[in-house]
């Protein structure tokens, strides 16, 4: 090889790996050290659990029918007083049962805002006109509360300086499997892991909408082509207050069940978060943020885009097979993991699809291709301004019965064995209202 060729092949390859371990590595330890070495506690820890502020609970819903009735019944059986919770249901056009289905509820108290097709943003801001609670506490249609979930997500606001509380969503156990479903989960472990660290030391960078909470007054208006609860979440931090997490505050939900759907609701997703970060850009500004600059650069933009470093490092590894046995072994190391994740995705719904060795290596490449699809999205000025809903077709969310994902890792039994969901420290799972709207859609 050339010269002139390889020294670039060596920077790029140096470049690349150094980014990815910084990103992967690094950064994550930084973050976990950070929580343990520099903690900010809050002033809730003092604060009556018993502390009931008035709540509103907003879902935007479009043709929900098979997960609304059940949503509504698990909320109505949440532990938190009746006069202090307002549940508001704003349906976004539905074509289907879904506003017949809320309606069976109105005695009940939950409201329902039957709008045309607006868009989610536009249904959102229509639910927060209506809101009357001093905290309003978002959700998806398809999550399931632990009985205690409201309670526990209202806490940390006894403390004046938090604005808002990122909940902790994991996934119901049954249904979906293979890769995709399989790296989802271990994704949202680590997930929690990270946001538990960021919390104890200042702001998790943001929340994810199957549960989270703010101040009434610190939410703004929801712009359209955006990730709704990114932007919302984020208005906190933008106010100056803090956003905190609470793990207690658990919401169920399953996975989706194939890897296509997930597929495109990633790209959906994140092309809808890069344009959120664009709009929210002040705050990669560490002199007015910080530290939670450093974190959402690494969490929205650098992971993000970690398949541009990805590639580098391929190519530049094909292309120095002759510079020495530490770049082959490289080469060939990126060439197994590769292999793996095409085999994880080649026999997704197989039971050895469920293996590690090939979950996760597929579920990393799908993320990655479908954050360089968001990113295209993004420069090409495409929009994802509408939304529809794809939910698991296997079977209802938050079917009585069914058995939930644990909290962490399994303490004992067998691999994948569920624990006593009352077990210390674990949540309940969710407990849903025998109503019989909840048995119509089921």
């Amino acid at each position: 090889m050339a010269g002139p060729i390889r020294g670039a092949a060596l920077t790029v390859f140096w470049a690349a790996a150094g980014t990815i371990v910084a990103t992967y590595v690094l950064f994550p330890a930084a973050i976990l050290a950070r929580g343990r070495l520099l903690r900010r506690p809050l002033t809730a820890a003092d604060a009556s659990p018993d502390a009931t502020p008035d709540v509103t609970v907003i879902i935007a819903a479009h043709n929900e029918e098979r997960s609304i009735g059940a949503k509504l019944a698990n909320l109505l059986a949440a532990e938190y007083p009746a006069d202090r919770r307002q549940i508001l249901v704003a349906s976004d056009g539905s074509d289907d049962a879904t506003n017949a289905v809320v309606r069976t509820f109105a005695e009940r108290g939950v409201q329902l805002l039957a709008l045309p097709r607006v868009g989610k943003a536009a249904a959102l801001n229509a639910a927060l006109a209506e809101a009357t609670g001093d905290i309003v506490v978002f959700s998806d249609a398809n999550s399931m509360f632990v009985p205690d979930a409201i309670r526990a997500i209202v806490h940390p606001f006894a403390d004046p300086r938090v604005g808002g509380v990122a909940g902790d969503q994991r996934y119901l156990r049954g249904g979906a499997s293979g890769a995709m479903a399989e790296g989802e989960r271990g994704y949202w472990d680590l997930d929690r892991m990270l946001k538990r660290a960021e919390s104890q030391s200042g702001n998790v960078i943001s929340a994810t909408g199957a549960i989270y909470a703010v101040r009434r007054e610190l939410i703004p208006p929801v712009p359209d082509g955006v990730t709704d609860d990114f932007i919302t979440s984020t208005a906190v931090v933008a106010a100056g207050r803090r956003l905190v997490f609470a793990e207690d505050a658990a919401a169920y939900e399953p996975v989706a069940s194939s890897g296509g759907v997930e597929y495109g609701r990633k790209v959906r997703v994140m092309t809808r978060g890069l344009r959120g970060v664009l709009l929210r850009r002040a705050l990669l500004d560490p002199r007015r943020t910080g530290f939670y600059a450093l974190q959402l650069l690494w969490h929205k933009l650098l992971r993000r885009l970690m398949v541009l470093p990805l590639i580098g490092l391929a190519v530049s590894s094909s292309l120095l097979l002759g510079a020495g046995p530490f770049y082959r072994v490289a080469a060939a190391g990126q060439a197994l993991f590769y292999s793996l994740a095409a085999a994880g995705i080649a026999l997704r719904g197989r039971p050895i699809s469920k293996a590690r060795p090939l979950a996760f290596p597929a579920f990393f490449c799908l993320v990655n291709l479908a954050a360089l699809h968001a990113a295209i999205n993004v420069v090409r000025g495409h929009r994802i301004d509408r939304w529809e809903p794809q939910r698991p077709t296997d079977r209802p969310p938050g079917e009585p019965g069914e058995p939930v994902e644990s909290a962490g890792p399994v303490e004992s039994g067998e691999p994948g064995e569920p624990r006593d969901p009352r077990e210390p420290g674990e949540p309940r799972e969710p407990v849903l209202d025998p109503d019989p709207a909840t048995e119509r859609v089921a």
